[in-house]
C-alpha cells in the first residue's frame, strides 16, 4: 500500500488516499539521509530512520501501533489508577482504557486525527483540541512538532489552555528505540537517581534511590535479562538543561535520547508484555513531565491557567 507524504508548505497532500491507512495521513520529511514519517492519527511518529538504518522500532503504514509505540502522551502519560482523581475540589472519572488493570492510561489524543498546522520538507507540526468532557471538563489546544536537522531528530509537544478555567496537565510520548535484536546486549545509560515503585497494576506505591540497586544505570551497563517498565526521575543535565539516554549496540552503534528541562521523568520499558513477536525487541524510553498517577498524587502535575502554555522537547541522535 502506498503512503502519502507531506510535500512543503502545502502538508495536506499526504491526505490522498489516507482513508485506506489505520493512522490516516502520512507525513514524510528529510534531511540528508534521515527520514521520519508522522501520522494524522495520534500525531504518532512511525518511523525514524538514518540511511538504512531504522532508529526507532515503529510500524507498518498498513497497521496501528502497539504499546503506545511512538504517540503522544496528552493531558496526562501513563497510568491513573481506576480513572480517579480531584482537582479544584471536583471528582473526576475517565474512561478505563486499560480495562485488564482498571486504569485510565496514556491521556485522550493517541487515537484522534490531528490536522497539519505547517509544514516544510524537514518539518511538520500537527495540532488537535482536547475538548471538555465530563472526565477531563477542561480545554486545551495541542500542538506536536517535528524537525530534522543536522543534530538529528527534534520534538516539541506544546499545550495552550483555551478554557476559561485552569486545568491540570501532563504530557510524555512514547518512541521505541530499536536495538538490532534484543533488549538484553545493548547496554543502556539513564541519568536518574531515583525510581519509582510500583503495584502489579503499574500505578505508584513510592519511590526509592536507585544507587546499588538493579536498576541503576547512572552509569552504563547492559540491561541483560532485567524487567524494565520503570520511570526514573531526578535527573542529571549536561550544561544546556537537557538529560540524556543512552542506548549503545554491540556493533558500536547507538541513539542518544535527549530530554529538555520540562521532562522531569523518563521510563524505560523492555517490552515484556508485547506480543511474542514484539517483546523485547525494543526498548521504548519515554520522555514525560509528571509520574505515573500525577492527576490523582499531583506530582509534578502542571496546572495551566486560562491562556497559559506548557512546551515539551526532546530529541534522538543517532550514532
Amino acid at each position: 500500500m502506498a503512503v502519502t507524504g507531506t510535500q512543503g508548505a502545502a502538508g495536506a497532500a499526504g491526505a490522498a488516499g489516507a482513508g485506506h491507512l489505520p493512522t490516516g495521513a502520512q507525513h514524510e520529511i528529510r534531511y540528508g539521509d534521515q527520514v521520519a514519517v508522522v501520522t494524522e492519527v495520534g500525531a504518532t511518529l512511525r518511523r525514524y530512520d538514518v540511511g538504512d538504518r531504522a532508529v526507532v522500532e515503529g510500524f507498518p503504514a498498513d497497521a496501528s501501533p502497539d504499546g503506545g509505540r511512538g504517540q503522544v502522551l496528552a493531558p496526562w502519560p501513563n497510568r491513573v489508577a481506576d480513572g480517579r482523581y480531584t482537582f479544584d475540589g471536583a471528582d473526576r472519572q475517565l474512561p478505563l482504557t486499560e480495562v485488564a488493570n482498571h486504569n485510565a492510561i496514556h491521556g485522550l489524543v493517541r487515537w484522534v486525527g490531528w490536522a497539519v498546522a505547517d509544514a516544510a520538507p524537514d518539518a511538520v507540526s500537527l495540532t488537535t483540541t482536547v475538548w471538555p468532557t465530563p472526565g477531563y471538563p477542561f480545554l486545551l489546544v495541542l500542538t506536536a512538532a517535528y524537525r530534522i536537522d543536522p543534530d538529528g531528530l527534534h520534538v516539541e509537544v506544546r499545550a495552550r489552555n483555551d478554557g476559561a478555567a485552569r486545568a491540570p496537565y501532563g504530557v510524555g510520548q512514547h518512541p521505541y528505540l530499536a536495538v538490532d535484536g534484543s533488549v538484553d546486549t545493548a547496554v543502556l545509560t539513564v541519568p536518574g537517581r531515583t525510581r519509582l515503585l510500583t503495584d502489579d497494576r503499574g500505578n505508584p506505591t513510592g519511590t526509592e534511590p536507585v544507587a546499588g540497586s538493579a536498576y541503576d544505570f547512572t552509569e552504563p551497563r547492559a540491561i541483560g535479562d532485567l524487567v524494565l517498565d520503570t520511570a526514573f526521575t531526578d535527573l542529571d543535565r549536561d550544561p544546556g538543561g537537557r538529560a540524556r539516554v543512552r542506548v549503545a549496540l554491540p556493533g558500536g552503534t547507538g541513539v542518544d535520547l535527549w530530554a529538555g528541562e520540562t521532562v522531569s521523568w523518563l521510563q524505560a520499558f523492555s517490552g515484556d508484555t508485547l506480543a511474542p513477536d514484539r517483546r523485547r525487541r525494543s526498548l521504548a524510553v519515554e520522555p514525560m513531565s509528571c509520574p505515573p498517577g500525577a492527576l490523582a498524587s499531583g506530582r509534578d502535575l502542571i496546572v495551566l491557567e486560562p491562556g497559559a502554555e506548557h512546551v515539551l522537547t526532546w530529541g534522538l541522535a543517532a550514532w
